[in-house]
């Protein structure tokens, strides 16, 4: 049956792809390695497993739109004003509060590409006009991205780690970059990584650029913290910032669920962050190993590697799927793989140690 005209829809979903999340897949045998989304390969610690189970008896009411308890506890872990503080359904619903505050039909948005795949759809959704700077040795060429600020751009995004390459910038060439940003641009630092970098060169946006009138920085509680189902995410910026993204946020898009388990992930972050270490330690365990197979691939400071692999990207994630682990292509392109525990990272080196294709061919 045809579809009738629709012209109540707005022409630019035309023009916007759908997102695509990581898939699931299964082998033949029953295997199901999934190292395709960037998920903790652990689940939430034993007492954040038990707030969850004890909010979740208290589901007939509204949650707090304000997030006091949360909020609170950011404030006091990053040291900063609770009036700084702004929270989304993830990094991602703040990416689209940032835009729906700033961004209007004529604006522009920079960004590098490849870099987050949400980022194109958001901005078309905003009526504001992509513009995209290609990476330069798969990571941000700030240099070019600020040449490409204009009168009319109003928010330049920068993803340190950049997804899904895991590439980063360093503060010298970061804090040039942000001198040279006009007070009209809000530049949104994008850290859902920063909890796996190791590089003490890769700033920490929050003390290292955080006060700046015209920076936002973010972070998520989907990725180290293991709240990925949850969708929580933070904002840090000057409070006229934070106030206008607040302003922007659907009420109630934090869940009460997922404001205690935050909180109660808060306090048990030294904990947490022992399994950060591992998975830091399995991703360089990982990236060694191809290495030493042949493969040629980035230095990657988050929970991922990348490997550039052209027309060959497609027969790999295929050879991939066959052998029941899921990969994130992106075609033509490359393929975007997420460290898991070692049992799940042994499958995919197996399967990178029998392609016949290197990306360096």
């Amino acid at each position: 049956m045809a579809e009738p005209n629709s012209p109540y829809l707005r022409d630019v979903l035309g023009t916007i792809p759908a997102y695509k999340p990581g898939r699931k897949v299964v082998s033949p045998s029953g295997r199901s390695v999934k190292l395709s989304s960037n998920e903790s390969p652990y689940g939430p610690l034993p007492s954040v497993v038990e707030a969850v189970a004890a909010a979740a008896a208290d589901l007939n009411r509204y949650p707090d739109t304000a997030a006091t308890e949360l909020t609170g506890a950011l404030a006091s872990r990053f040291g900063v004003d609770e009036d700084r503080i702004a929270l989304g359904a993830g990094s991602v619903g703040l990416l689209q509060q940032i835009l729906e505050a700033v961004a209007e039909p004529g604006t522009e948005v920079v960004y590098a590409w490849r870099s987050f795949e949400a980022y194109p759809s958001l901005v078309g959704l905003s009526g504001a006009v992509p513009v995209t700077v290609p990476l330069r040795g798969e990571t941000h060429d700030l240099d070019a991205m600020a040449a490409a600020i204009t009168d009319r751009t109003r928010a330049v995004f920068v993803c340190n780690p950049n997804n899904p390459t895991g590439t980063a910038v360093r503060e010298s060439e970061l804090a040039a970059f942000l001198d040279r940003v006009p007070e009209h641009v809000l530049v949104v630092l994008d850290e859902a990584y920063r909890e796996y970098v190791r590089d003490p060169q890769v700033p920490d946006g929050i003390t290292a650029f955080g006060d700046r009138p015209n920076v936002a920085v973010l972070r998520t509680f989907s990725k180290a913290y293991g709240l990925a189902a949850l969708r929580v995410g933070f904002l840090v910026a000057r409070p006229h910032i934070a106030t206008a993204v607040r302003k922007t946020m659907v009420p109630f898009a934090v869940n009460h669920v997922a404001q205690a388990a935050a909180v109660a992930s808060l306090a048990a972050e030294d904990e947490l962050l022992e399994r950060v270490a591992a998975t830091v330690k399995e991703r360089e365990r990982v990236r060694d190993a191809l290495l030493a197979d042949g493969w040629e691939l980035p230095s990657t400071e988050a929970n991922f590697v990348w490997l550039r692999l052209g027309e060959h990207t497609a027969a790999f994630a295929a050879a991939a799927e066959a052998a029941g682990v899921a990969v994130r292509a992106f075609p033509g392109e490359g393929l975007r793989v997420s460290i898991g525990t070692a049992e799940e990272n042994d499958a995919f080196l197996d399967v990178a140690r029998e392609f016949p294709h290197r990306n360096r061919d």
